[in-house]
């Protein structure tokens, strides 16, 4: 890559909320580029528990002991995003083999809109592979402890929220 090239990658999501998961992928990303742009879509189809605002705030406090982490919002392509951010990596995490098709369906679909950018995945460290927002939201709805999954102001937000 010429040194012109800063090496930055882009971890977009919905983060609602952030998990522990998704920390383990920010951590490790973070050793692998100089830059991490964790980027909260909008997204407003998927009707979040919480606000974009909302997402921001605690996704800081999830990512605030990392320096090279630049936490922000985006709406519409993700791949013109990536542009304007000046990053050409994609980064995506995978759980389970259940996440490969859908990933794999916009990853290539990103290749085609934007060819010069890279869509790379991740895996979690196995302590958090079974670990999703949708579930976190589930076992907080239901009045379970969602400490293992996710930073303990996280969860008193859920809590709050969703009680």
């Amino acid at each position: 890559m010429p040194a012109s090239i800063t090496n930055k990658a882009i971890y977009p999501g919905t983060f609602d909320p952030i998990t522990h998961g998704h920390s383990d992928l920010v951590k490790r990303a973070t050793r692998l580029f100089d830059r991490v742009i964790v980027a909260l879509a909008a997204n407003p189809g998927k009707q979040p528990t919480f606000t974009l605002e909302e997402r921001l705030e605690l996704t800081h406090i999830a990512l605030e002991k990392y320096d090279n982490v630049e936490i922000c919002s985006f709406d519409g392509l993700l791949v013109e995003f990536a542009r304007t951010k000046q990053a050409r990596i994609i980064l995506r995490g995978l759980r389970a083999v259940s996440d490969f098709d859908h990933e794999l369906q916009l990853a290539g679909m990103n290749r085609k809109l934007a060819p010069d950018i890279e869509t790379l995945f991740l895996t979690p460290a196995e302590q958090y592979s079974h670990i999703s927002s949708s579930l976190v939201r589930e076992i907080a709805t239901l009045g379970g402890d969602v400490t293992p999954f996710v930073h303990e102001k996280i969860r008193d937000e859920l809590t709050r929220k969703l009680r």
